[in-house]
């Protein structure tokens, strides 16, 4: 089971913003500073935190908080 705080905290540390802005709506087009460098850290930071090794093409495509909860829901239950 995804922890969705846990995720907004390593989402709102790597992308430097306050968790509670970030919401299913939140990605790279309306985050300000969700940049390719960020979005790196970002799968990196959640990958640690998660416990899980996330695919280069899932991580590529990634870029929203609804597509990234959805990409760890599918880790977890691996």
């Amino acid at each position: 089971m995804l922890d969705q705080v846990l995720l907004k905290n390593v989402m709102a540390s790597v992308l430097e913003v306050d968790a509670v802005t970030l919401d299913m709506d939140s990605s790279m087009d309306n985050v300000p500073g969700w940049d390719s460098l960020r979005q790196m850290n970002l799968i990196l930071a959640l990958e640690e935190s998660f416990g899980v090794s996330i695919p280069d093409e899932d991580a590529a495509n990634a870029t929203s908080y609804k597509l990234i909860a959805l990409v760890l829901n599918e880790q977890l239950a691996a």
